[in-house]
C-alpha cells in the first residue's frame, strides 16, 4: 500500500479563476447581511461597520492566510434619509469562505504545501458558488498577489498533542 498524500481531497465546490487556477472552496459562512433585531436601519456607517465585523472575524477564522474583500455593491432605494444618511442596501447573504489551492512558490512541495486565501464577499442567495456560473468578481481575484503559501500539519501529530482523558 502506497502513503496518501496529506493534501485536502473535500472541497465544497472548485472554481476556476480567469487566469486558470483551480481553487478549492475548503470552508464556507453564510450570514444574513443585517441583523433582524438591529435598532438601525441599512446605511453606509451601519454597512462599513458590518463590513469591518466580518473582516475581523475572518482574520480570526484562518490566521495562516490573508482575507481578501470583494467591494460589495451598494444600492441606494428611493426611501428617505435617517438620521445617519441616505438608506445604502447591501445584497442579503455576507460570505467568508476559505479557499485553497496548489502552492504559489515552485520549491514547495505540493504535497506538503498548499496556497490559501479567505475572501469576503455579498450574494443574493445562500447558494454554494458554483463551478461554471460563478460571480465574475469572485472568478477575478488576482490569486498570485493575494493568496500566500502555508505548510499542511500531519493530523496524527496533532491528535498525538490533544490531552488525554477526555
Amino acid at each position: 500500500m502506497h502513503d496518501r498524500p496529506r493534501v485536502p481531497t473535500l472541497s465544497l465546490t472548485r472554481i476556476v479563476l480567469t487566469s486558470g487556477r483551480n481553487v478549492d472552496l475548503t470552508e464556507l459562512r453564510l450570514t444574513p447581511t443585517y441583523d433582524a433585531m438591529s435598532e438601525s436601519y441599512p446605511c453606509r456607517p451601519v454597512n462599513d461597520l458590518r463590513i469591518r465585523a466580518l473582516l475581523r472575524n475572518a482574520a480570526r477564522m484562518s490566521p495562516t492566510v490573508p482575507v481578501h474583500l470583494i467591494p460589495p455593491p451598494r444600492e441606494y432605494p428611493d426611501q428617505y434619509a435617517g438620521a445617519l444618511g441616505a438608506v445604502e442596501t447591501l445584497p442579503r447573504v455576507a460570505c467568508v469562505g476559505r479557499f485553497s489551492s496548489m502552492p504559489l512558490t515552485p520549491a514547495n512541495d505540493p504535497v506538503a504545501y498548499r496556497s490559501g486565501l479567505t475572501v469576503i464577499w455579498f450574494q443574493p442567495t445562500t447558494r454554494i458558488p458554483d463551478p461554471y456560473d460563478t460571480d465574475p468578481a469572485l472568478r477575478d481575484i488576482d490569486w498570485t498577489t493575494l493568496a500566500l503559501d502555508y505548510e499542511l500539519r500531519d493530523p496524527s501529530a496533532e491528535l498525538q498533542s490533544l490531552p488525554t482523558g477526555l
